[in-house]
């Protein structure tokens, strides 16, 4: 059974930086799509951010140029660095990744934005 946990929420204020880390108990290298999820209080969960095995990366409109999608293989770790935060931002974070035959979802990590 494939474990992914996340961790790195927590409480910010508007304009801070949040970096969230999912570790997977299994190798990443042989995953072939990651990618951090969201889903905001009464609202439907939604892709935030998307890596690839080639390296092509793909994010929501909502947070292009402000969170940066990244992983370490030697870690079996993927990254989400979120910059600039806003309110609209504050969301229960999700990690999934996906390899061939079956994707895995983490249990979720709490980012709530507000001064």
């Amino acid at each position: 059974q494939v474990q992914l946990v996340e961790s790195g929420g927590g409480l910010v204020q508007p304009g801070g930086s949040l970096r969230l880390s999912c570790a997977a108990s299994r190798s990443l290298s042989s995953a072939f799509a990651m990618g951090w999820y969201r889903q905001p209080p009464g609202k439907k969960r939604e892709l935030v951010a998307a890596l690839r095995s080639g390296g092509s990366t793909n994010y929501a409109d909502s947070v292009k140029g402000r969170f940066t999608i990244s992983k370490d293989n030697a870690k079996n770790t993927v990254y989400l660095q979120m910059n600039t935060l806003k309110p609209e931002d504050t969301a229960v974070y999700f990690c999934n990744v996906a390899w061939t035959g079956a994707g895995y979802w983490g249990q979720g990590t709490q980012v709530t934005v507000s001064s």
